[in-house]
């Protein structure tokens, strides 16, 4: 076991899991600079005092994860142990954001090479930042609109099993299903030979962003989605746009691109570091 220091750059929409009930993709950057993915983390299930956020600093015990081959990924122990590290600046610092996420290598621009690195046996890399040369387009694409049965039913069932040292309204809680999403969002872009890769974007921050969207308008999804296009493809593909990518397990292998964006991020065009 051993503690580390962990600055926030990842948070997915929460997904079902058999095995951990709700489970989100939680990923940072090390205070070396290397990348490093903490799971199982159930988050909304976290004391309101361990709730953290994206771009913050948390201290968590976590030991290699030796059931999974991707080297960036961790258990995470001891999780009343987590702590977060308090913030005192409420202005986005967009230059202090760059320089923890860069400071041990820049944004990848290749698609053959990202491949060939997750390809290899074992991956070296299944994290990473990637800088499109262009995004081309942004759109989105009717799913499911409901959980698996299959799913919901041992998540059901555990809640059955009453604990002694919880209410009833204590369970409800902690067993309530996260609001599936009936939309995948996705870019296609291209990388710097040309070549062009369409990927869900699996960010925490659009579904979230879909949800608040789709209330204000009344559960009109039209103009919901209308809204996320709005920031989407009109706001953020006019920044300084880099992409965290990161594989999913049961794609490591089997897909030929196991990579989807798990992050956006967006800092605004240095304007003045573009005239020299």
């Amino acid at each position: 076991m051993e503690r580390k220091r962990v600055y926030i750059t990842v948070k997915t929409y929460p997904t079902l899991s058999e095995k951990y009930d709700e489970l989100v993709c939680t990923a940072g950057i090390c205070e070396d600079g290397s990348w490093i993915r903490l799971y199982p983390l159930p988050f909304r299930k976290l004391e309101n005092e361990r709730k953290f956020k994206k771009w913050q600093w948390v201290e968590v015990d976590v030991e290699r994860n030796t059931s999974d081959f991707r080297p960036e990924s961790y258990k995470v122990l001891n999780i009343d142990n987590l702590t977060v590290i308090p913030t005192n600046n409420k202005k986005i610092d967009w230059s202090e954001r760059k320089r923890i996420i860069f400071q041990a290598e820049n944004a990848f621009t290749n698609k053959s090479e990202i491949i060939t690195l997750t390809k290899t046996n074992p991956p070296s890399r299944t994290l990473l930042t990637f800088k499109p040369t262009q995004i081309v387009k942004f759109y989105t694409k009717l799913t499911e609109r409901e959980w698996p049965n299959d799913k919901l039913r041992l998540i059901k069932e555990k809640a059955k099993q009453l604990s002694l040292f919880q209410t009833q309204e204590e369970l409800v809680e902690e067993f309530k299903v996260v609001e599936k999403l009936p939309y995948e969002f996705r870019y296609v872009f291209i990388d710097n030979e040309g070549i062009e890769s369409d990927l869900m974007i699996e960010d925490w921050e659009i579904g979230a962003l879909y949800l608040n969207c789709l209330k204000n308008a009344n559960g009109d999804e039209g103009k919901a989605l209308e809204k996320v296009r709005e920031k989407y493809w009109n706001d953020f593909v006019k920044k300084d746009i880099y992409l965290f990518l990161g594989t999913r397990l049961r794609d490591q292998s089997r897909s030929p691109n196991p990579f989807s964006i798990v992050g956006v991020f967006y800092p605004p065009v240095d304007r003045q570091g573009r005239l020299f």
